[in-house]
């Protein structure tokens, strides 16, 4: 039997491909620190899953709107408009089983085969996967790592544009490197789209998962609403990973065809999901609050553990549940040339799991330092400690 050629050009959340490894150790009877894969092993907070049971008592298990219910979309358009300085109506909101199916029907919207688009690489995998799979130029743009953390090389950016380029795939507080975007790096991305005339994703899953200080969104930047899809998603400020649902707010062009989209793929999102995630957004701040206080004790636990391992280099990040240290000064006293040997190498004598860089996009020309994420979020604060203690203990002894 035959499959068809484009199944080639799909990747996979190559994080769980890790978790297989992990699963696979611990299956032997071995302490495993889950480090690779960014679940959050906290509870959702009780009104939301009150509010499903609610409303599957209620009969609201059939089918309902491929765009999403009403409350929901009306919802997501004050929250989402009023965070970010922007008004949305309910008609620009499309409600997705997850924010991950944003992705693919994006490209589905804006791309033809053939044509280019941007993404962050390191990033999050499934935006090369995706366009791939719908037959694209998968652009790859950059980041360095400056003294205050990582920041997109623009210069890069910008010399591999070409007229056949469509989008651009922007994650300010991106996965995996928990980085964000300084007034000026936003500006010029929006100046960029807008001098391309390109369509931009703004991947927001992370936009209230911060630390201090306080989001923007490129949206909101002149000459952007119009030209800007935003992915919203429930998993991260709620705990709903595996409830899986998001939105997509974009422009009414777009938001029409994603809907149609979802028509085609999955009918709708399930309906006491949706009614659960109505619950979420207009519901107590106080669940969401104590999950972010949890994530930031996590953080302060992680990266203060990391920062006595000598030879690490580890931006801070104020915001995701990601770390993202540059290791090539251990392997290379340790005598690894390769990070995926180091990787394997630590779980198999600490039990800590996590995933490399080349977990993340293609690895481009000429990178020479090696770098691996630990998320933080699917671990106790105890947990972390011992795990990445144990980490040092077997770095420090070669």
């Amino acid at each position: 039997m035959a499959l068809a050629e484009r199944l080639s050009n799909l990747g996979t959340e190559t994080a769980f491909s890790v978790s297989l490894a992990a699963a696979d150790w611990a299956s032997k009877g071995n302490r495993v620190f889950p480090f690779h894969l960014g679940d959050i092993n906290l509870p959702t907070p009780a009104n939301i899953a009150e509010a499903m049971n609610v409303a599957i008592a209620e009969g609201k298990t059939g089918y309902c709107p491929a765009a999403g219910i009403m409350p929901l979309r009306e919802a997501l358009a004050n929250d989402v408009g009023s965070r970010r300085g922007l008004k949305f109506a309910a008609a620009n909101v499309v409600v997705q089983p997850g924010g991950k199916p944003v992705i693919g029907k994006f490209i589905q919207s804006v791309m033809n085969p053939g044509e280019g688009v941007l993404y962050p690489n390191p990033g999050y995998p499934i935006y090369e996967s995706m366009i791939e799979y719908y037959g694209g130029n998968s652009q790859a743009y950059r980041y360095v790592l400056t003294d205050t953390g990582f920041a997109i090389d623009l210069d890069h950016l910008r010399s591999i544009i070409t007229p056949k380029t469509r989008a651009i795939i922007y994650n300010n507080l991106q996965n995996p490197l928990g980085c964000e975007s300084s007034p000026a790096e936003m500006q010029a991305i929006a100046d960029i789209a807008i001098e391309h005339d390109l369509v931009v994703l703004a991947d927001e899953a992370y936009f209230e998962m911060r630390y201090s200080g306080s989001s923007s969104s490129i949206a909101s930047l002149p000459g952007m609403l119009e030209r800007t899809v935003i992915l919203y998603t429930f998993s991260k400020k709620f705990a709903m990973t595996g409830w899986r649902l998001g939105a997509a707010i974009a422009p009414l062009l777009i938001a029409e065809s994603i809907a149609k989209l979802n028509t085609n793929d999955e009918s709708c999102t399930t309906h006491f999901v949706q009614a659960a995630g109505v619950a979420g957004i207009t519901g107590p701040a106080d669940g969401p609050k104590a999950i972010l206080d949890e994530l930031h004790r996590r953080r302060d636990a992680a990266w203060g553990a990391l920062a006595k391992i000598d030879g690490v280099v580890c931006p801070k990040p104020e915001s995701t549940f990601y770390l993202f240290p540059k290791v090539t000064d251990i392997m290379e006293r340790m005598g690894f040339e390769e990070v995926g040997e180091f990787a394997t190498a630590a779980l198999h004598n600490t039990g800590v799991s996590f995933c490399t860089r080349k977990h993340f996009g293609r690895p481009q020309p000429g990178e020479a330092d090696h770098f691996v994420r630990f998320a933080y979020s699917g671990l106790s604060c105890a947990d972390i400690e011992e795990g990445l203690s144990g980490l040092q203990r077997w770095i420090e002894s070669a």
